[in-house]
């Protein structure tokens, strides 16, 4: 098996939320492209001494403040990856091209107009996504919806999976038509839980809207590609290898992995625990989210397991 070259990365925040990326040399491995700054950890270090002296070389920066965003294992031609990425939230200095490479702060919704090796475009996946991912549950009638939805929206939830028994688009129309304007209004993702056919009925009825596609593991496993255009997210739940390298196959943009926790909706369901949760999570190079009895007072846990964060249902609703 060809080694790994274990690079440790830094997606660097600023104070208006943007990024910094900076262009790689003409003359280095895939040069030319723009990349999130970093370099291969030395012998004797660990990812956070080695991104704190890359970023001091490159940019003339001291990391302050940093939190882990994604690992990513990438196979070019040429040689293998393994990208350790962390975000960093605070830092001292001016951020310059210290090398001479050009650099640029950009808003994590320009990232996808530029062009980057492959190996970085998970990591723009992760950059725009949240860490809080809520999956609606029971409700009495639409205004009850509506007001479970907000009031988790209000408490910082950007990733909305609906999930309604035999969702129809005539008979829930109007509900739908809410949780649109109201994910819109907190500039929130909408994903629906459905069939592929649905979901084009919605995607097609609501176009410019952030709308995405959200399968289960049944519904991957009968598939043998892509299902939707990659204007939209896909997500995938997974409980074992096997269900994460076929969500990956047919090129989910994240996952959902569970159970970590027992959890009342399912208490059949063996939990798997934070051990086998980021066992698992190291055979992904999408963003993934741990689910399964979980709450926001999990996030900080899920994140050192190497997810993107935590989904769950009663947490936010």
């Amino acid at each position: 098996m060809t080694k790994l070259i274990h690079v440790a990365v830094g997606v660097i925040v600023g104070a208006d939320e943007k990024i910094l990326i900076a262009k790689r040399p003409q003359a280095a491995h895939q040069g030319g492209l723009w990349e999130f700054p970093g370099g291969k950890v030395d012998a004797g270090e660990n990812v956070h001494q080695a991104l704190t002296r890359e970023l001091q070389e490159e940019l003339a920066i001291k990391v302050i403040a940093s939190e882990p965003l994604i690992q990513i294992r990438h196979h070019y031609p040429d040689k293998s990856v393994l990208l350790d990425v962390h975000k960093v939230t605070l830092f001292s200095g001016e951020p310059c091209g210290a090398e001479g490479q050009p650099i640029c702060w950009v808003a994590p919704g320009e990232l996808k107009k530029f062009e980057f090796p492959a190996a970085n475009k998970p990591i723009i996946k992760a950059i725009t996504l949240p860490d809080k991912y809520l999956i609606t549950g029971e409700f009495i009638d639409e205004d009850d919806f509506c007001s479970r939805l907000s009031r988790a929206l209000d408490q910082g939830v950007g990733l909305v999976q609906l999930r309604i028994s035999d969702l129809n688009f005539s008979v829930h129309k109007p509900l739908l038509a809410n949780a649109i304007k109201l994910s819109e209004k907190f500039s929130a993702n909408l994903i629906i839980n459905s069939s592929v056919d649905v979901f084009q009925q919605i995607a097609s009825s609501y176009p410019n809207t952030n709308v995405g596609l959200h399968l289960n593991r049944h519904e991957a496993a009968a598939m043998s590609s892509r299902p939707i255009a990659t204007d939209y997210l896909l997500g995938i739940s997974c409980h074992d290898e096997n269900e994460i390298i076929r969500a990956q196959q047919i090129g989910a943009d994240y996952l959902l992995l569970s159970p970590v926790k027992y959890t009342q909706s399912h208490p059949d369901a063996e939990p798997m625990g934070w051990n086998t949760f980021a066992s698992l999570v190291e055979l992904a190079n999408v963003p993934v989210y741990a689910l399964g009895g979980l709450t926001a007072d999990d996030i900080s846990q899920a994140k050192l397991s190497g997810a993107q964060g935590v989904a769950g249902i009663s947490a936010w609703w």
